[in-house]
């Protein structure tokens, strides 16, 4: 979602030049284009102001340090303040041994349910148990879908019935972890299409009763400026402690994750980056300014390798790389997510790649389905298929002869490749290899 806004930065980033000394003229034309380039992915106007008042009064005439040009200076100083206006510090809601109460609010549609369903996977993942509460009494359906996500998590969940009063939910709540103990409970409340009295008090009612311990507001990140309004509103009737940004993996402009933070004063604990119950990952302000810089999130994409359980594959020569270790190993890397995703985590590779450029998903599904249509023997070592087997292959893997040659010289360049980087490393492959200084800005991706 911050594709456009990053692109923009980083092309009036690169424009500042190589000045050993930002000039009050350099800076005010850098500062009046990064506020509308701001206010152009929805940004609140406040926060654009703000955000460009406080980088112009730290970067004029300051000198530049080491080895870094103006650019990578002011790079510097945009980051700085970009993690600044996204929050600072990463946060987490507060866990207690238990005793824990969260309450999920927010309008119909930004995807509250759903979040709930995650919150609870990611902390049954981490040992938590946890139970989820139904407590919309007026929408039977999102009652009926919490319970579907329940089922699918494998955490009960209870069910409130039409019109239930919150002092009767909060004893059906006690009753259950009286006979089943749950050390995280995380109640799922009504929402509307527009704010109005009658839910807020209803808000009011049940928070009076369950007395959480984490108030989240589910923010939708399609919605834009009036998601901030949507936050102000909440926050004076139930007090929030924290917001969820939903659809980060859209096409919105970014402006309500970016002004969320300084317009509510409420730190973002989690971005939905999927519609999958995996689809949830701790906000982590200085990532996201990474990568709306173009300097990737190499933590993330770490995580990412980690949260897939990927098994580190025999180190063999390259030589004696074969079709099983392409198939083993695209599909290990398929189980981290969509590949131009991971692609955009590496720094850099956001500015690298052609504008426009994306990764055709279904090319890795057909390169999968001709392999599998190998024999054993044939994939370790493919050098014995010959026409009659790629036929075979071919009509197999429902792919045609060319496309199967397509493969095989693909692998044959993928050992070359590998030998090469034996070599250059001095025989220990990977291993030989330095990890590349992180760059400090678009100037230095460039080279």
């Amino acid at each position: 979602m911050f594709e456009a806004l990053g692109n923009k930065l980083q092309d009036i980033l690169d424009r500042v030049g190589k000045e050993r000394q930002l000039t009050e003229s350099q800076v005010k034309a850098a500062m009046r284009e990064i506020r509308m380039a701001l206010l152009e992915a929805d940004v609140n106007f406040g926060v654009a102001k703000d955000f460009v008042a406080r980088v112009s009064e730290k970067a004029v005439g300051q000198e530049v340090q080491g080895s870094l040009n103006a650019g990578q200076t002011v790079v510097k100083l945009v980051h700085d303040e970009l993690i600044e206006t996204l929050g600072g510090k990463a946060a987490q809601p507060e866990l207690k041994t238990e005793g824990n109460v969260w309450f999920m609010v927010g309008l119909q549609g930004a995807g509250k349910t759903t979040s709930t369903g995650k919150l609870a996977a990611h902390y049954k993942s981490k040992g938590r148990r946890v139970l989820l509460v139904a407590a919309d009494t007026q929408r039977p359906a999102a009652r009926d879908q919490l319970e579907v996500l329940a089922r699918q998590v494998g955490v009960p969940v209870v069910k409130v019935a039409d019109g239930e009063s919150p002092q009767e939910t909060k004893r059906r709540v006690d009753e259950h972890l009286r006979t089943d103990f749950r050390d995280l409970v995380i109640v799922d409340t009504a929402g509307r299409l527009q704010i109005d009295e009658a839910l807020m008090d209803q808000l009011a009612a049940l928070q009076d009763a369950m007395q959480p311990t984490e108030t989240l507001l589910v923010v939708d990140a399609m919605t834009g400026q009036e998601a901030l309004n949507v936050a102000q509103t909440f926050d004076t009737r139930v007090n929030l402690s924290g917001l969820v940004i939903t659809k980060m993996d859209g096409d919105a402009r970014g402006g309500a994750a970016l002004s969320a933070r300084s317009v509510t004063g409420k730190p973002i604990y989690f971005a939905g980056t999927s519609e999958k119950l995996t689809g949830l990952e701790p906000f982590y302000p200085d990532r996201v300014a990474g990568r709306i810089l173009g300097m990737g999130d190499v933590l993330g994409l770490i995580e990412r390798a980690q949260q897939a359980d990927l098994k580190a594959m025999e180190v063999k020569k390259p030589g004696d790389f074969d079709l099983e270790d392409l198939l083993m190993q695209l599909r290990q890397i398929r189980k981290m997510g969509p590949l131009g995703d991971l692609m955009k985590l590496i720094p850099g590779m956001s500015r690298a790649l052609p504008e426009g450029f994306n990764v055709d998903e279904k090319q890795l599904q057909r390169i999968d389905a001709m392999i599998s249509s190998m024999t054993v023997k044939e994939r370790r070592n493919p050098k014995i298929i010959d026409g009659k087997r790629r036929k075979r292959i071919a009509a197999g893997s429902g792919h045609t002869v060319q496309d199967i040659n397509k493969l095989l010289k693909m692998h044959e360049q993928m050992k070359e490749m590998m030998k090469m980087l034996q070599r250059f490393s001095g025989g220990k492959g990977m291993k030989g290899m330095r990890p590349p200084r992180a760059p400090t800005g678009p100037q230095s991706l460039k080279r």
